[in-house]
């Protein structure tokens, strides 16, 4: 099981992991109210995209050095999937509040116009997903959550 060695790997799947259990508190916190869904789901404080990428790239730091060819990959594919996370899905998620709007507004001018009979139709148009992506605050904590990770895993191990 050469697998449960690569201590990397572990760290990264461990940033995912506690960053995902982590927005639950800090949801609550927040609003008072506890969501379990938050575990699951994407968007939110912390980034766990940014702390699987940092904690991966923190530990291949920690084991192979900061000149290494495998730290040079993985320090460009974590800054990739960072402004990612920032800037492209943010966006997007920006976009689907507003069509989501613009959709039930919509609605709501066919029903007024037309007299439509009720039918229920928001259980048969489901909501396009709005919390896709970070914002920087969001990232930053989640790569601040990968690299701290990473130096405690490295300092026990």
């Amino acid at each position: 099981m050469e697998l449960l060695h690569n201590t990397p790997l572990i760290a990264a799947l461990l940033g995912i992991l506690i960053a995902q259990f982590v927005k639950i508190p800090i949801h609550f916190i927040a609003t008072k109210e506890i969501d379990w869904g938050l575990f699951t789901s994407t968007g939110g404080m912390p980034s766990s995209h940014s702390a699987a990428v940092s904690a991966l790239t923190t530990a291949i730091a920690l084991e192979s050095g900061l000149s290494s060819p495998l730290f040079a990959i993985s320090a460009i594919f974590s800054v990739v999937v960072m402004f990612d996370a920032s800037g492209i899905r943010y966006q997007a998620g920006q976009q689907a509040i507003i069509i989501n709007q613009m959709r039930k507004d919509f609605h709501t001018f066919i029903v007024k116009a037309k007299a439509l009979p009720d039918k229920n139709g928001e259980e048969k148009i489901e909501d396009l997903k709005t919390l896709l992506g970070h914002r920087p605050i969001e990232v930053f904590f989640g790569c601040l959550t990968g690299i701290v990770l990473s130096m405690i895993i490295y300092t026990f191990k």
